[in-house]
């Protein structure tokens, strides 16, 4: 029987946060799908995959301060370890039998990395940049090309308008991400972990996510250009003002005191930016 504790763990509403590259993915594919094409992937990758990453993740760690997700985690135990590797084995078998084999093996190859990134024995987190680009592939552009085989069972063409896409999803990332690390400096050093955020510093890490959003906002606007979609991107501008003026006012605050770069501040940047560009792929899904 599967503890509240270790339910807790696997952190699904935080997982819930990483959809906005999903329905992107979904917002760009033509053509006529049905429901289930659409929510099988959709629920293994949010309900399965990250919830089994997010589980094993603090399972290595062991946190007791704050994580993405949760002010005060329990302690897991070995039971979380064994609920994290059915996960993945059930999604695994679920692509498989309800979607192909193309997208399993994407799949694979998402938990490899996951896995990678949270083992003792590889760590790939305890690596500034390498962990960075581990994430910023993995959750950015390769979860959009995930996404796409497993809606329509087809491998995305990489040709030269669709690598703007994965690049915009990639450098998305790379702006969230080392605002989500940026109130974990002394927890991450006491494990042996050097962040990026940690190497960029406080207000670094701002200027940094910054420049990320500058270039991700560039490759959207070529890659709808492209696509003649330009409307498109003026409507993601719209969608991009409250993550902005929320952006802007946490960093005014954390000039004036560090200590304002706390969990509950980039919860609340998470939220917000979850929140925002969710209703903005599923508007340019409803207007394609």
């Amino acid at each position: 029987m599967i503890d509240k504790d270790t339910i807790k763990l696997l952190r699904i509403p935080f997982s819930l946060l990483l959809m906005p590259i999903f329905i992107l993915a979904l917002s760009q594919i033509r053509g006529s799908f049905s429901w289930m094409d659409i929510l099988v992937p959709f629920l293994i990758i949010h309900f399965l995959v990250y919830p089994a990453s997010n589980g094993y993740n603090s399972y290595i760690d062991k946190d007791q301060d704050s994580i993405g997700g949760l002010e005060k985690p329990p302690m897991p135990t070995i039971r979380l370890f064994y609920v994290t590797l059915i996960l993945d084995i059930v999604a695994l078998l679920l692509s498989m039998l309800l979607v192909n084999m193309a997208f399993a093996l994407c799949l694979l190859t998402c938990i490899v990395a996951s896995r990678a990134y949270s083992a003792r024995q590889i760590r790939l987190k305890k690596y500034p940049y390498t962990g960075f680009l581990v994430v910023v592939i993995f959750q950015g552009a390769f979860t959009y090309y995930l996404s796409y085989v497993g809606i329509t069972k087809e491998l995305l063409e990489l040709n030269g308008t669709n690598i703007w896409v994965l690049a915009a999803c990639s450098f998305q990332i790379g702006g969230v991400y080392p605002l989500t690390q940026i109130y974990q400096h002394k927890q991450d050093l006491a494990d042996g972990v050097v962040t990026i955020s940690y190497k960029l510093g406080y207000r670094g890490t701002f200027v940094f996510s910054i420049i990320m959003f500058a270039i991700c906002n560039l490759c959207y606007f070529i890659y709808f250009t492209n696509t003649n979609q330009i409307a498109s991107f003026y409507i993601i501008q719209a969608f991009f003002i409250p993550i902005a003026a929320f952006f802007g006012y946490w960093f005014s605050l954390v000039i004036k005191d560090t200590r304002n770069a706390n969990f509950k501040n980039t919860m609340r940047m998470n939220i917000l930016a979850a929140l925002s560009m969710n209703s903005c792929f599923i508007v340019l899904w409803l207007k394609n």
